[in-house]
C-alpha cells in the first residue's frame, strides 16, 4: 500500500520504547472487539490487549490480556501482524497481533473494557484507530503483515504495509 506522506520515521534504527499485543477472536463471521475503558486508546473500538509483562512472550501476553480484559481463555493464537508504530503520544510501539478461533467462555465487561461481537463486514473502522483500516482487512482475509505507521498525536501521517518478514523491518 502506498503511504499518505513519505515517512519521516528512520525505520532501520527505530525502536519500540513499548512492545504490545492485540488478540483478534474469530467465531464463525463474527470478531470480537472492545470498546476500551481506561489508557492508551480509551474510547475506541479495538481488539483486546495490552503491554507484554517482562519474561513474558507475546503470545502469551496476548493469552493474558485477552482473559484480564473480557474474561475469555484462548488457545492457538496465531501471529498475523507487527505493527510499528511511531510518535504515538511520543511513543514508539511494537504491537504484536494474534488471530485465534479457539476459545473458551463467554466474554463478560470489565474494569477496562466492554466486549462486542461485530460482523466482520460490519467492523466500524470509523471508531478504531485510523491505521486499523489499512492492516486490519488484509490480515482478517488470511494474509500476515508488517505494518509501519507514523503518527502525530492520534493523526496518521504516514504508512507502509509489507507481508510478513519481508519488509525492513528494524533491528530489534
Amino acid at each position: 500500500m502506498n503511504p499518505i506522506a513519505p515517512s519521516l520515521t528512520d525505520w532501520i534504527s527505530w525502536q519500540p520504547d513499548l512492545r504490545t499485543t492485540l488478540i483478534f477472536v474469530r467465531r464463525d463471521d463474527a470478531l470480537l472487539l472492545i470498546e476500551k475503558k481506561t489508557g492508551l486508546g480509551q474510547g475506541k473500538i479495538n481488539g483486546p490487549g495490552g503491554k507484554i509483562e517482562v519474561g513474558e512472550t507475546p503470545a502469551a501476553g496476548a493469552l493474558r490480556e485477552l482473559w484480564e480484559e473480557v474474561g475469555l481463555t484462548a488457545f492457538e493464537p496465531q501471529l498475523v501482524a507487527r505493527l510499528f508504530f511511531s510518535d504515538v503520544e511520543d511513543l514508539n510501539i511494537l504491537v504484536y497481533a494474534f488471530v485465534t478461533d479457539q476459545f473458551d467462555g463467554d466474554p463478560h465487561e470489565t474494569a477496562e473494557a466492554k466486549p462486542i461481537w461485530v460482523d466482520v463486514q460490519d467492523i466500524p473502522y470509523e471508531k478504531m484507530w485510523e491505521d486499523d483500516q489499512y492492516w486490519l482487512p488484509q490480515v482478517l482475509s488470511g494474509e500476515s503483515v508488517d505494518a509501519y505507521f507514523q503518527f502525530g498525536g492520534e493523526r496518521l501521517v504516514s504508512f507502509r504495509v509489507d507481508p510478513l518478514g519481508q519488509g525492513t523491518p528494524p533491528k530489534l
